[in-house]
This record gives structure tokens, C-alpha cells and sequence, in this order.
């Protein structure tokens, strides 16, 4: 082989490589992103409210729109409050809720 010629199968492993890594990197990011990845606290509400229309009128509704660290034995994740308030039987009833800020999935929906 001379000077002028080039050892082409040198580059293929070396770009292989590169290529791989890049790959490699991307993915990670990737699931990186999505892991930490939450839902707007107005998004949430909207759906609550939508779930307590379908039963009838609601008077007001309200979220925290600071995510709040909850820990609960082994489950750790980030979590919104809210609230929505509607009439039954002639007297203003209120519910409060508890709703992961990863999911949009409600934890916790009591009465108050």
C-alpha cells in the first residue's frame, strides 16, 4: 500500500463506532427526558373537572401549580393539589385531591 492510498475498513470501524455511541447517547437521553417529564397542574384540573362534570354542575376548582415531593413508603414522586367544590343536597360539599405530576393519575380523592 502506498502513502496515497487510504485504509478505508480504519474509517468504517472508527465511524461504526461514532455512530454507535451516538446512538447509544441518544437513547439515554431520551429516557432521561421522558423520566422527568411532568404535565402541566392545569392540564390535571381539566381532567378532574371534566370526571366531576359528567355527575353534574361544580360550583369552583383550584390546583396547586407547585409540584410537592410525596413519599409514601417505597413510592417517591412529585404531586399536585387541587380541589373542586359543587353542590349536593342544598350545601356546598368540597373534595380535595392528590394527583401525580409524572402520570396525571389521581392518588388520592377525598371529601371535606
Amino acid at each position: 500500500m502506498t502513502k496515497k492510498e487510504t485504509n478505508y475498513s480504519a474509517y468504517a470501524v472508527i465511524g461504526g463506532f461514532i455512530f454507535g455511541a451516538g446512538l447509544t447517547c441518544g437513547y439515554h437521553i431520551a429516557r432521561f427526558m421522558q423520566k422527568n417529564k411532568t404535565i402541566h397542574g392545569d392540564e390535571i384540573l381539566t381532567t378532574v373537572k371534566n370526571l366531576f362534570l359528567e355527575e353534574g354542575p361544580i360550583e369552583g376548582s383550584w390546583i396547586e401549580l407547585k409540584r410537592v415531593p410525596l413519599r409514601k413508603f417505597a413510592f417517591k414522586t412529585d404531586v399536585y393539589y387541587g380541589g373542586v367544590s359543587r353542590m349536593e343536597e342544598d350545601q356546598l360539599t368540597q373534595y380535595e385531591f392528590i394527583a401525580d405530576a409524572h402520570t396525571g393519575s389521581i392518588l388520592d380523592l377525598y371529601r371535606i
